[in-house]
């Protein structure tokens, strides 16, 4: 039943939360037994695609636009004779890579436009598995835990990571930068300020942040909170 018009979920200029309330399923082209929430894409002002795809056992994932990045958020799915369950990622250049699910499974999905550096080769099919990744506190505090999920390499011209915040921790400073961002809360909550608002957010939540939105989180309650999140990286502002 429908909470007489309130919702969490707001859009403004620089930024977007998406709760789950409001929600909207439907198959992207060429998908098979499965469908789609579009989080965020270009119509906001992004320049990228963030998306999950709920897919049913022996569902594909529809047309591929430029490269793709996959995280599964539950069950398990085929990439390139990988199987990916939970937790596990896979980085596609091109849409020659199907995904198919072996299970039920819901994939968060991130599709942009490669953007080429000259002297640099376009990198290739890359997979791994969230919990294989070795931590890095955040600035020295061991509360704030960061996992790279794409290698360090200017190849890549986005990167995705996860950051796991023990309750109470925050980022140290509001962060205002050029790196728009797109983010999935997996699990617990906080309060995030996003430009000169100040929003609840958990689990199941999704933000995108535009270009020096000025940004800050804090986790509250009394588990670990935990997220998703993208950034362009490694070209130069200019496009040169």
């Amino acid at each position: 039943m429908h909470n007489l018009g309130h919702t969490r979920s707001v859009y403004r200029r620089d930024h977007l939360l998406l709760t789950p309330d409001t929600f909207v399923r439907a198959p992207l082209p060429g998908m098979v037994k499965a469908t789609a929430v579009v989080h965020v894409a270009p119509a906001t002002g992004a320049k990228f695609m963030h998306y999950t795809a709920e897919m049913e056992e022996g569902g594909c994932l529809g047309v591929q636009v430029g490269q793709r990045f996959l995280f599964v958020l539950q069950g398990s799915v085929n990439v390139e004779g990988h199987v990916l369950e939970t937790g596990g990622y896979a980085y596609l250049p091109s849409a020659e890579h199907p995904v198919v699910g072996l299970s039920a499974a819901r994939v968060a999905v991130i599709e942009k436009p490669y953007v080429a550096l000259r002297g640099k080769e376009r990198p290739g099919v890359f997979v791994g598995a969230e919990p294989d990744v070795a931590p890095k506190a955040l600035g020295g505090d061991e509360w704030l835990e960061v996992r790279a999920l794409l290698p360090d390499d200017t190849a890549f011209d986005f990167a995705v990571n996860t950051m796991t915040y023990q309750p109470g921790a925050s980022l140290p400073m509001v962060e205002v930068h050029v790196m728009e961002h797109g983010l999935l809360m997996l699990e617990g909550g906080g309060v995030y300020r996003l430009g000169d608002y100040w929003y609840p957010t958990q689990a199941g939540d999704f933000i995108w942040m535009a270009s020096y939105c000025p940004q800050w989180f804090c986790a509250v309650g009394k588990a670990p909170a935990k997220y998703l999140i993208y950034k362009d990286w490694n070209r130069h502002p200019l496009g040169v």
